[in-house]
Protein backbone atom coordinates (compact mmCIF):
# COMPACT_ATOMS: atom_id res chain seq x y z
CA UNK A 1 0.00 0.00 0.00
CA UNK A 2 1.25 3.47 -0.86
CA UNK A 3 1.80 6.14 1.80
CA UNK A 4 -1.35 8.07 2.71
CA UNK A 5 -1.89 11.64 3.94
CA UNK A 6 -3.78 12.56 7.11
CA UNK A 7 -5.25 15.56 5.27
CA UNK A 8 -6.68 13.20 2.63
CA UNK A 9 -8.50 11.27 5.36
CA UNK A 10 -9.97 14.52 6.73
CA UNK A 11 -11.09 15.58 3.25
CA UNK A 12 -12.70 12.18 2.62
CA UNK A 13 -14.47 12.41 5.97
CA UNK A 14 -15.86 15.83 5.05
CA UNK A 15 -17.21 14.41 1.78
CA UNK A 16 -18.84 11.62 3.79
CA UNK A 17 -20.46 14.23 6.05
CA UNK A 18 -21.59 16.59 3.30
CA UNK A 19 -22.49 14.02 0.64
CA UNK A 20 -20.94 15.88 -2.30
CA UNK A 21 -17.64 17.30 -3.51
CA UNK A 22 -18.98 20.83 -3.89
CA UNK A 23 -20.45 21.01 -0.39
CA UNK A 24 -17.28 19.51 1.10
CA UNK A 25 -15.25 22.08 -0.84
CA UNK A 26 -17.31 24.89 0.70
CA UNK A 27 -16.88 23.42 4.20
CA UNK A 28 -13.12 23.02 3.71
CA UNK A 29 -12.74 26.28 1.74
CA UNK A 30 -10.97 24.53 -1.13
CA UNK A 31 -11.86 23.97 -4.78
CA UNK A 32 -14.08 20.95 -5.45
CA UNK A 33 -11.57 19.78 -8.07
CA UNK A 34 -8.95 19.61 -5.31
CA UNK A 35 -11.37 17.60 -3.19
CA UNK A 36 -11.83 15.11 -6.05
CA UNK A 37 -8.08 14.83 -6.63
CA UNK A 38 -7.43 14.15 -2.91
CA UNK A 39 -10.22 11.53 -2.75
CA UNK A 40 -8.81 9.74 -5.79
CA UNK A 41 -5.33 9.95 -4.28
CA UNK A 42 -6.48 8.33 -1.02
CA UNK A 43 -8.47 5.59 -2.74
CA UNK A 44 -5.52 4.75 -4.98
CA UNK A 45 -3.15 4.59 -2.01
CA UNK A 46 -5.56 2.39 -0.03
CA UNK A 47 -6.52 0.36 -3.10
CA UNK A 48 -10.13 0.51 -1.97
CA UNK A 49 -13.22 2.51 -2.97
CA UNK A 50 -14.68 4.77 -0.27
CA UNK A 51 -17.50 6.25 -2.35
CA UNK A 52 -19.88 5.34 -5.13
CA UNK A 53 -20.42 8.31 -7.45
CA UNK A 54 -23.94 9.02 -8.69
CA UNK A 55 -25.94 12.04 -9.85
CA UNK A 56 -27.28 12.94 -6.42
CA UNK A 57 -23.90 12.90 -4.70
CA UNK A 58 -21.43 10.52 -3.14
CA UNK A 59 -22.70 7.36 -1.42
CA UNK A 60 -20.51 5.47 1.08
CA UNK A 61 -19.20 2.00 0.32
CA UNK A 62 -18.65 -0.45 3.18
CA UNK A 63 -15.11 0.90 3.50
CA UNK A 64 -16.51 4.44 3.51
CA UNK A 65 -18.83 3.49 6.37
CA UNK A 66 -15.82 2.31 8.37
CA UNK A 67 -14.18 5.69 7.72
CA UNK A 68 -17.34 7.47 8.86
CA UNK A 69 -17.45 5.43 12.10
CA UNK A 70 -13.77 5.70 13.04
CA UNK A 71 -12.85 9.27 12.08
CA UNK A 72 -14.67 11.18 14.86
CA UNK A 73 -12.63 9.41 17.57
CA UNK A 74 -9.41 9.89 15.61
CA UNK A 75 -10.12 13.60 15.09
CA UNK A 76 -10.85 14.03 18.80
CA UNK A 77 -7.58 12.29 19.74
CA UNK A 78 -5.62 14.36 17.23
CA UNK A 79 -7.18 17.56 18.60
CA UNK A 80 -6.27 16.47 22.13
CA UNK A 81 -2.67 15.85 21.01
CA UNK A 82 -2.52 19.28 19.36
CA UNK A 83 -3.80 20.94 22.53
CA UNK A 84 -1.29 19.13 24.75
CA UNK A 85 1.62 20.01 22.45
CA UNK A 86 0.55 23.67 22.26
CA UNK A 87 0.28 23.87 26.05
CA UNK A 88 3.86 22.78 26.68
CA UNK A 89 5.42 26.17 26.01
CA UNK A 90 2.64 28.14 27.66
CA UNK A 91 2.78 30.90 25.04
CA UNK A 92 -0.36 33.06 24.70
CA UNK A 93 -0.70 32.60 20.97
CA UNK A 94 -2.43 30.54 18.31
CA UNK A 95 -6.13 30.05 17.57
CA UNK A 96 -8.64 30.14 20.41
CA UNK A 97 -12.01 28.68 19.42
CA UNK A 98 -14.95 29.78 21.58
CA UNK A 99 -18.56 28.68 21.38
CA UNK A 100 -21.43 30.44 23.11
CA UNK A 101 -25.17 31.01 22.89
CA UNK A 102 -26.07 33.57 20.25
CA UNK A 103 -27.62 35.96 22.78
CA UNK A 104 -24.35 36.20 24.72
CA UNK A 105 -22.11 37.00 21.74
CA UNK A 106 -22.77 40.78 21.77
CA UNK A 107 -21.97 40.89 25.50
CA UNK A 108 -18.49 39.42 25.14
CA UNK A 109 -17.46 41.03 21.85
CA UNK A 110 -15.88 44.12 23.51
CA UNK A 111 -13.99 41.81 25.90
CA UNK A 112 -12.71 39.74 22.97
CA UNK A 113 -11.40 42.89 21.30
CA UNK A 114 -9.62 43.91 24.51
CA UNK A 115 -8.20 40.40 24.96
CA UNK A 116 -6.76 40.51 21.42
CA UNK A 117 -5.23 43.91 22.17
CA UNK A 118 -3.45 42.44 25.20
CA UNK A 119 -2.41 39.23 23.43
CA UNK A 120 -1.93 40.15 19.75
CA UNK A 121 -0.62 36.68 18.81
CA UNK A 122 -4.06 35.20 19.59
CA UNK A 123 -6.47 34.47 16.73
CA UNK A 124 -10.10 34.25 17.88
CA UNK A 125 -12.86 32.15 16.34
CA UNK A 126 -16.34 32.62 17.81
CA UNK A 127 -19.05 30.02 17.15
CA UNK A 128 -22.47 31.42 18.10
CA UNK A 129 -25.06 28.67 18.43
CA UNK A 130 -27.79 27.56 20.81
CA UNK A 131 -26.63 23.96 20.28
CA UNK A 132 -24.04 22.40 22.58
CA UNK A 133 -20.72 21.89 20.78
CA UNK A 134 -18.93 18.78 22.19
CA UNK A 135 -15.55 19.93 23.46
CA UNK A 136 -13.96 16.53 22.97
CA UNK A 137 -14.53 16.93 19.22
CA UNK A 138 -11.93 19.71 19.08
CA UNK A 139 -14.37 22.08 17.36
CA UNK A 140 -14.00 24.51 20.28
CA UNK A 141 -11.55 25.04 23.13
CA UNK A 142 -13.97 26.95 25.39
CA UNK A 143 -17.74 26.80 25.73
CA UNK A 144 -19.62 29.65 27.40
CA UNK A 145 -22.87 27.88 28.30
CA UNK A 146 -26.06 29.29 29.78
CA UNK A 147 -28.37 27.56 32.26
CA UNK A 148 -27.64 24.87 34.86
CA UNK A 149 -24.06 23.87 35.58
CA UNK A 150 -22.85 21.59 32.73
CA UNK A 151 -22.04 18.03 33.72
CA UNK A 152 -19.32 15.83 32.26
CA UNK A 153 -16.49 13.76 33.68
CA UNK A 154 -13.97 15.33 31.27
CA UNK A 155 -15.16 18.92 31.74
CA UNK A 156 -13.79 21.73 33.89
CA UNK A 157 -16.65 24.09 34.77
CA UNK A 158 -16.34 27.58 36.26
CA UNK A 159 -19.09 30.09 37.01
CA UNK A 160 -18.49 33.17 34.89
CA UNK A 161 -21.39 35.58 35.48
CA UNK A 162 -25.08 35.60 36.38
CA UNK A 163 -27.48 37.25 33.96
CA UNK A 164 -30.97 38.53 34.73
CA UNK A 165 -33.60 38.68 32.00
CA UNK A 166 -36.74 40.82 32.17
CA UNK A 167 -39.37 42.11 29.73
CA UNK A 168 -38.72 45.47 28.12
CA UNK A 169 -40.15 47.79 25.51
CA UNK A 170 -38.98 51.05 23.98
CA UNK A 171 -40.18 54.37 25.35
CA UNK A 172 -41.87 55.02 21.99
CA UNK A 173 -43.87 51.79 22.38
CA UNK A 174 -44.86 52.76 25.94
CA UNK A 175 -45.92 56.23 24.77
CA UNK A 176 -48.21 54.68 22.14
CA UNK A 177 -49.57 51.58 23.89
CA UNK A 178 -48.78 52.01 27.58
CA UNK A 179 -47.66 48.97 29.52
CA UNK A 180 -49.58 46.05 31.05
CA UNK A 181 -50.29 46.43 34.76
CA UNK A 182 -52.10 43.11 35.20
CA UNK A 183 -52.36 39.73 33.44
CA UNK A 184 -55.76 40.80 32.09
CA UNK A 185 -54.02 43.50 30.06
CA UNK A 186 -51.49 41.18 28.37
CA UNK A 187 -53.73 40.73 25.30
CA UNK A 188 -53.85 44.49 24.80
CA UNK A 189 -50.19 44.44 23.79
CA UNK A 190 -47.82 43.28 21.08
CA UNK A 191 -45.31 40.62 22.06
CA UNK A 192 -41.90 39.66 20.70
CA UNK A 193 -41.11 36.08 21.72
CA UNK A 194 -39.08 32.99 20.81
CA UNK A 195 -40.49 30.18 18.69
CA UNK A 196 -42.32 27.26 20.40
CA UNK A 197 -39.25 25.09 21.01
CA UNK A 198 -38.18 27.65 23.63
CA UNK A 199 -41.56 27.91 25.37
CA UNK A 200 -40.23 25.62 28.13
CA UNK A 201 -38.02 28.48 29.40
CA UNK A 202 -39.84 29.66 32.57
CA UNK A 203 -39.94 33.39 31.80
CA UNK A 204 -41.19 32.66 28.25
CA UNK A 205 -43.72 30.05 29.36
CA UNK A 206 -45.20 32.49 31.89
CA UNK A 207 -46.20 34.87 29.07
CA UNK A 208 -47.27 32.46 26.31
CA UNK A 209 -49.61 30.63 28.70
CA UNK A 210 -51.51 33.87 29.33
CA UNK A 211 -51.87 35.46 25.90
CA UNK A 212 -53.67 34.90 22.64
CA UNK A 213 -50.92 33.66 20.28
CA UNK A 214 -52.17 36.17 17.71
CA UNK A 215 -50.72 38.87 19.97
CA UNK A 216 -47.22 37.57 19.16
CA UNK A 217 -46.20 39.91 16.35
CA UNK A 218 -42.65 38.62 15.92
CA UNK A 219 -40.99 35.27 16.63
CA UNK A 220 -37.53 33.83 16.07
CA UNK A 221 -35.59 30.77 17.16
CA UNK A 222 -32.62 33.08 17.76
CA UNK A 223 -32.59 35.31 20.83
CA UNK A 224 -30.39 37.86 19.06
CA UNK A 225 -33.25 38.44 16.59
CA UNK A 226 -35.68 38.78 19.51
CA UNK A 227 -33.48 41.38 21.17
CA UNK A 228 -33.08 43.36 17.93
CA UNK A 229 -36.86 43.36 17.39
CA UNK A 230 -37.53 44.62 20.93
CA UNK A 231 -34.90 47.35 20.57
CA UNK A 232 -36.48 48.30 17.22
CA UNK A 233 -39.80 48.89 19.02
CA UNK A 234 -41.86 46.01 17.62
CA UNK A 235 -43.31 45.09 21.00
CA UNK A 236 -42.63 43.82 24.50
CA UNK A 237 -39.98 41.11 24.77
CA UNK A 238 -37.15 39.66 26.85
CA UNK A 239 -33.81 41.41 27.22
CA UNK A 240 -31.00 40.83 29.67
CA UNK A 241 -30.49 43.71 32.08
CA UNK A 242 -27.07 44.25 30.50
CA UNK A 243 -28.51 44.62 27.00
CA UNK A 244 -31.22 46.95 28.27
CA UNK A 245 -28.64 49.15 29.99
CA UNK A 246 -26.87 49.66 26.65
CA UNK A 247 -30.09 51.06 25.12
CA UNK A 248 -31.35 54.18 26.95
CA UNK A 249 -34.71 53.99 25.16
CA UNK A 250 -35.61 50.69 26.86
CA UNK A 251 -38.20 50.61 29.65
CA UNK A 252 -38.40 47.63 32.00
CA UNK A 253 -41.95 46.24 32.25
CA UNK A 254 -42.95 45.44 35.83
CA UNK A 255 -44.25 41.88 35.45
CA UNK A 256 -44.48 39.25 38.15
CA UNK A 257 -42.54 36.69 36.12
CA UNK A 258 -40.55 33.80 37.64
CA UNK A 259 -37.04 34.65 38.76
CA UNK A 260 -34.89 33.83 35.77
CA UNK A 261 -31.33 34.69 36.64
CA UNK A 262 -29.14 32.22 34.82
CA UNK A 263 -25.44 31.65 35.02
CA UNK A 264 -23.01 31.66 32.15
CA UNK A 265 -20.47 28.89 32.67
CA UNK A 266 -16.89 28.84 31.40
CA UNK A 267 -16.33 25.24 30.29
CA UNK A 268 -13.28 23.52 28.84
CA UNK A 269 -11.90 19.99 28.48
CA UNK A 270 -9.67 18.69 31.27
CA UNK A 271 -6.84 18.21 28.76
CA UNK A 272 -6.61 22.02 28.60
CA UNK A 273 -6.33 22.64 32.34
CA UNK A 274 -2.67 23.71 31.96
CA UNK A 275 -3.26 25.80 28.85
CA UNK A 276 -1.92 29.32 29.22
CA UNK A 277 -4.38 30.51 26.57
CA UNK A 278 -7.40 29.11 28.42
CA UNK A 279 -6.38 30.30 31.87
CA UNK A 280 -5.47 33.78 30.62
CA UNK A 281 -8.75 34.04 28.73
CA UNK A 282 -10.78 32.93 31.75
CA UNK A 283 -9.23 35.45 34.14
CA UNK A 284 -9.42 38.24 31.57
CA UNK A 285 -13.07 37.52 30.70
CA UNK A 286 -14.07 37.15 34.36
CA UNK A 287 -12.60 40.57 35.16
CA UNK A 288 -14.11 42.19 32.06
CA UNK A 289 -17.60 40.87 32.81
CA UNK A 290 -17.29 41.94 36.44
CA UNK A 291 -16.59 45.48 35.20
CA UNK A 292 -19.64 45.27 32.93
CA UNK A 293 -21.78 44.08 35.85
CA UNK A 294 -20.61 46.96 38.04
CA UNK A 295 -21.36 49.44 35.24
CA UNK A 296 -24.83 47.95 34.85
CA UNK A 297 -25.48 48.39 38.57
CA UNK A 298 -24.28 51.99 38.36
CA UNK A 299 -26.63 52.71 35.44
CA UNK A 300 -29.54 51.01 37.22
CA UNK A 301 -28.93 53.04 40.38
CA UNK A 302 -28.73 56.20 38.30
CA UNK A 303 -32.10 55.45 36.63
CA UNK A 304 -33.68 54.65 40.00
CA UNK A 305 -32.47 57.93 41.48
CA UNK A 306 -33.86 59.87 38.50
CA UNK A 307 -37.23 58.17 38.87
Amino acid sequence: MKETSWDDYKIAYQVALDGSLSRAGVSLRINHATVLRRINQLEQALEVKLFIRHQRGYKLTDAGCVLMDEMPEMLAKFSSLENKLQNVEGDISGELRITTVSSFSPVITPALKAFRAKYPKIRLKLISTDDIVPLDSGAAHVSLRAGPSPVGVDLVVKNLIKLETAYHATQDYIDEFGQPKTINEFNDHQWVLPTPEKYRIPFVNYIVDKIDKNRIVFQSNNFSDIHDAVIAGMGIGPLSDHQASLNPSMVKIDLDIPKNGESIWFVYHKDLKHSARIQSFYHFLKAALSDIEQEHLRISDSKTNKD
